[in-house]
């Protein structure tokens, strides 16, 4: 196969058309929905989702309530939020922004000396701050809101400044914009010796306490190791000759997350060099379970992810668009809120060698009563305006079997199984 879009596995070895999406909640404003995250609090009765668009900061009680807006929640238009919590206690700080924090979900606290900060995380009791510059900062043990006693800093070394910050393996790992990482485990600062770190920490997912991330290079996984390649079988719409992968400016603020063993991926407009289709508002999807990447593409460009457990303990995947609206997957979501959607899947059989081929018979099984549409190609290159489609019929009766037209010769068999309902 070389290409697959908007499927999901189903079963072993078979494929199935994702699901749609519905939207979520109201449109408090029009802008761009930079951050989703949610908090709940230690009794695990009371939680809220909490968008970021615009200069403001909302919440939603239980993430059934409207969108709105939190005290004191007036932030700096266009940089993403970070939070973490600790003690029942959420803290919330931008870029070049002021650390906040609420016992009660819905309105904020300056929190006095907090250090404006792009990444936070609780560990070993404190809450660590990647600050905007280079230096790291923890509160004092049990106490998020206390940043003048027993709180300290340390100074991370290596080009560029800090990005973001994550717990792995037991250990504040930070990484720089340059791609430098360095792991802390309290005592000692570890140089890990890579400039494989994240360049957008948006895109940051988690399973098992494994991250996902973009790097220039490619998804890596790290695992509190070092950094690892995940991406060889996309790497075409990463980077390519032609200048046709991920724009150089998505790198730095791609949305990503992992929900029920897949990560996504926002990565924009991106074309594959080697079939040459373009997927517009590409979602790169990375099925953990079996090592396989797929593209998605909604019909609403996602630039913010959450997967949270709602509040019947359902885990549920939102994101946020450039237009102020929010959407929900829905397993029984037919269609992106009322938009089409187009499945794709297309392969090439070759038999291992270059000589011509007469090719006679198509056989294939399906999901009885599957409306894809079957679409055959002869060929002898891979060039995408040198195929020429025709169609051999349904899908619909399960187990299939086409003749081919008469003649039907070549070194290529490219096939295609296509929806669009």
């Amino acid at each position: 196969m070389i290409r697959c879009l908007n499927t999901v596995n189903d079963q072993i070895g078979a494929k199935k058309k994702r699901p749609g999406y519905v939207t979520y909640l109201g449109t408090p404003d029009t802008a761009q929905v930079n951050t989703l995250f949610n908090w709940t609090q230690n009794s695990g009765t009371q939680m809220w989702n909490y968008r970021a668009s615009g200069s403001v900061l909302y919440y939603s009680f239980q993430g059934t309530g409207a969108w709105t807006v939190c005290g004191n929640g007036t932030l700096t238009a266009g940089t993403p939020v970070v939070s973490a919590g600790l003690e029942n206690t959420l803290l919330v700080s931008q870029d070049g922004g002021t650390t906040r924090h609420t016992t009660n979900g819905t309105s904020f606290t300056d929190t006095t000396s907090a250090p404006a900060a792009v990444g936070l995380i609780d560990y070993q009791n404190r809450i660590y701050a990647a600050g905007t510059s280079s230096s790291k900062f923890w509160s004092n043990v049990g106490t998020p809101t206390d940043w003048t006693n027993d709180s300290s800093s340390i100074s991370i070394p290596g080009p560029g400044r800090l990005n973001g910050l994550m717990k792995v393996a037991d250990r504040s790992v930070t990484s720089k914009n340059s791609g430098v990482m360095h792991r802390w485990d309290g005592f000692n600062l570890i140089d890990m010796a890579t400039n494989l770190g994240p360049t957008s920490f948006k895109s940051v997912g988690s399973v098992e306490d494994y991250r996902f991330y973009l790097n220039r290079l490619g998804v890596f996984g790290y695992g509190g190791d070092r950094p690892e390649l995940l991406s060889n079988a996309i790497e075409k719409q990463i980077y390519n000759d032609a200048g046709e992968g991920i724009a150089g400016t998505v790198f730095d603020n791609a949305p990503g997350a992992v929900h029920q063993y897949q990560y996504l991926l926002g990565v924009g407009t991106v074309t594959d060099d080697l079939t040459d289709e373009t997927v517009a508002d590409c979602i790169e999807v990375y099925d953990y379970q079996v090592n396989e990447w797929m593209n998605w593409k909604f019909a609403n460009r996602p630039y913010s992810f959450l997967s949270y457990r709602d509040d019947v303990g359902v885990q549920q995947l939102i994101f946020g668009d450039n237009t102020g609206q929010c959407y929900r997957l829905a397993g029984t979501a037919t269609a992106d809120n009322a938009s089409t959607v187009e499945v794709a899947m297309e392969g090439v059989i070759h038999m291992n060698t270059l000589l011509d081929k007469k090719w006679n018979w198509y056989r294939a099984s399906f999901n009885p009563g599957c409306a894809g549409k079957i679409q055959v190609a002869l060929s002898n290159t891979f060039t995408k305006g040198k195929k020429t489609w025709t169609d051999l019929g349904p899908a619909t009766d399960g187990v299939v079997e086409y003749r081919f037209p008469v003649g039907a010769r070549g070194k290529f068999l490219f096939w295609k199984i296509a929806e669009a309902s």
